[in-house]
């Protein structure tokens, strides 16, 4: 079996396709475990984020396929345009440029890489995870942090939590006469916020399933508007609000078209912001069709996080040269590791065959011989016990297999001494 990754993004699937194979956080241990039971593959993880569903596996990628879409009550044919597919060195590479920031919809974003190390531990909990994947994303970790010190690939990134204050920017003039609805309270929320509260709006609310998480969140804001709730209170408190922004990891839509057409004939004309930033979905695509309600989504956000475009470009060059080098790096160090049992058996060999001509010389030692004669069969007979293997292997198979007597050749360095005769 062989190191595989089976995925789909932003550039290969519509937000559609996506939130149809996603698997929401509550559900991924599961999915992992599910995927180790059914013996499709001996080792997994899965990464599942708003902008990419991927399955990182040591095994047969035409199962993996079938699993992910029998998993999910779907069709292999109707999944299988979406899809993309590495192996080997190619599964390596990619794992290394998703960890970097370089497959992200903003490039250089940093949010992937703690995604990444969330979805590695779920694996790991699981015992999903055992010596290859390991030892790949104990690398990728590595190689991302040194990548990002040592290059700009996230210099000069517009994050999807900025972006979505320059949306809001664009219908209402001024964030500091605005109430904001955040719905839900995970990473992507809790940096949305953070670029909201520094805008200083009139009043900024979280709304959770867990009070407790929504009250961490709002205290962290450390702005003196903000408040939280549960979100039970979302049909009562949506009116009063003309920003919403919404990332759960709901299966279903919270807001429904109806919700929103009731809360906009309470505002009475005046418009409401929603960004949904969840996959599946938070808000039902039909908001969008509402007078007033001006509906976005992951995938409208690519305009706005193209900004700065030629600099990351230039950055991102820089970067991928060095993930090139270090997934050079790690295949040597893999194969390396893959020689070392046959390198600790060739020693163990040699150990056998010292041990032996020495107990032989000191029998002799023993019998009252010269020491110069023991010394002299002794050096013979080590000589003929290490040759005796390649001697006898090369008279039998050498005209029928010519790569074992060039490796010979290599190994002893013989055209280095037939120059010098």
């Amino acid at each position: 079996m062989s190191l595989t990754v089976i995925g789909l993004n932003h550039q290969t699937a519509p937000l559609r396709v996506r939130e149809r194979l996603a698997f929401p956080a509550e559900m991924l241990g599961d999915a992992v475990r599910t995927l180790i039971d059914s013996q499709t593959a001996t080792e997994a993880m899965i990464l599942s984020t708003c902008n990419r569903t991927e399955l990182y596996c040591v095994g047969d990628g035409d199962e993996v396929v079938r699993w992910l879409a029998l998993y999910h009550n779907l069709g292999t044919s109707e999944i299988a345009p979406y899809l993309y597919r590495y192996t080997d060195k190619q599964a390596v590479q990619h794992a290394f440029r998703v960890a970097c920031g370089l497959d992200s919809m903003v490039l250089g974003e940093p949010q992937i890489l703690g995604q990444l190390k969330e979805a590695v531990h779920v694996a790991q909990q699981q015992l999903a995870l055992h010596s290859e994947l390991n030892a790949l994303f104990q690398k990728t970790f590595a190689m991302a942090k040194d990548v990002r010190t040592r290059s700009a690939v996230g210099e000069n990134s517009v994050s999807m939590a900025a972006a979505s204050v320059k949306m809001a920017e664009q219908i209402f003039p001024s964030i500091d006469k605005l109430n904001i609805l955040l719905v839900g309270a995970g990473e992507m929320i809790e940096l949305v916020a953070t670029y909201f509260a520094a805008k200083s709006p009139k009043r900024i609310t979280v709304l959770n399933r867990t009070l407790a998480r929504a009250q961490e969140l709002s205290a962290q804001l450390d702005a003196p508007t903000a408040d939280a709730g549960l979100l039970t209170a979302l049909p009562e408190m949506l009116p009063q609000y003309d920003v919403v922004v919404s990332s759960t990891a709901s299966p279903l839509p919270l807001i429904g078209k109806g919700l929103v057409e009731r809360a906009l004939k309470l505002r009475r004309g005046m418009p409401m912001f929603l960004l949904d930033l969840a996959v599946p979905s938070d808000i039902e695509v039909e908001v969008a069709n509402l007078d007033d309600a001006y509906l976005y989504t992951v995938d409208d956000m690519m305009g706005i996080v193209q900004s700065g475009k030629a600099a990351r470009a230039k950055a991102a060059q820089e970067a991928e040269s060095m993930v090139d080098e270090k997934v050079a790096e790690f295949l040597d160090w893999q194969e390396a590791r893959q020689a070392v049992p046959m390198i600790r058996a060739l020693r163990d060999e040699g150990e056998k065959a010292r041990r032996y001509v020495l107990e032989n010389a000191m029998k002799q030692l023993h019998k009252g011989l010269p020491p110069e004669q023991v010394l002299e069969r002794l050096s013979h007979q080590l000589t003929n016990k290490l040759l005796h293997a390649p001697t006898r292997t090369l008279n039998k198979d050498s005209q029928h297999n010519p790569d074992l007597a060039d490796a010979i050749n290599r190994i002893y360095h013989l055209d280095e001494h037939t120059e010098q005769r």
